[in-house]
This record gives structure tokens, C-alpha cells and sequence, in this order.
């Protein structure tokens, strides 16, 4: 589901689905140490929607509290990072981007925490391409 009527998403191994009703906003990229760390990865796309605008099916995010008033969600089973959510904006919750059945429909608008950014994030584009692996 995408577009007008919502999103949909879930985790790799699909123990854990969610929809999202069309009040996803919001898209950005994060570059902050913590998220970084929290997924292993260089930068994390989110996207913001209300906590009643987000169904989770087959199961919840396991909950862990990054820092004080921040809470990131996960798939128990294969650990895949699903969820961002700020305390102090609780009636918010983020969910990674990448993790949608079609990632492409809400693409970045922004990036945030730039001062945090990794030294060879700086210049992207500059960066040698490979479509999918770098043997082909």
C-alpha cells in the first residue's frame, strides 16, 4: 500500500508487518551517531507519522531506550531497525524508510544532524557507482 490510502512496510525476515495511514510526513535523513549506530549504516532515511496512524501486524517492535527520552524499535527475530521515537514528541513516532515495501514513494526531502555526518558522506555523488555488487 502506497501513495493516497497509506504505506506499507515491515522487517527482513516479515515477522513484523505495519501500515501507515496517509499521514506519513516528514521523509529526512539522519546522520546523527546514534542512529548510525542503532543500524549499522552510514545514515537512516525516517519518515513521520502519528502513533495511531501506524497498525503493526504479526507482532510490535521490541522497544529499546537509546538515551533518555529516546526509544528505537526493532524486529526481535532479525534485528532489523523499524522504529524512532522522541518523548518529548511522543504522540510521533518515526519509521525507517528503507524498511517501506516501496522506499522510493517517500524519498528525503532533508538531512538533519549534518554535523554529524561521516567525512566520506560529504560528497556522495563523487563516490564510484555499483548497481547492485562490486563484482557486477
Amino acid at each position: 500500500m502506497t501513495g493516497k490510502s497509506g504505506w506499507a512496510g515491515g522487517c527482513m525476515c516479515g515477522a513484523i508487518r505495519y501500515r501507515i495511514a496517509k499521514t506519513a510526513s516528514a521523509p529526512t535523513i539522519c546522520h546523527c551517531e546514534s542512529c548510525r549506530r542503532s543500524a549499522g549504516a552510514p545514515v537512516v532515511a525516517w519518515v513521520t507519522a502519528p502513533v495511531d496512524a501506524v497498525e503493526f501486524e504479526g507482532g510490535s517492535p521490541r522497544v529499546y531506550r537509546s538515551s533518555g527520552r529516546v526509544e528505537r524499535g526493532f524486529c526481535p527475530a532479525c534485528g532489523t531497525t523499524l522504529t524512532y521515537r522522541h518523548l518529548d514528541h511522543a504522540a510521533f513516532l518515526d519509521i525507517a524508510t528503507a524498511t517501506l515495501d516501496d522506499p522510493e514513494s517517500l524519498p528525503p526531502k532533508d538531512q538533519i544532524w549534518t554535523a554529524d555526518r561521516l567525512s566520506y558522506m560529504k560528497e556522495p555523488g563523487t563516490l564510484p557507482s555499483h548497481e547492485r555488487t562490486r563484482r557486477g
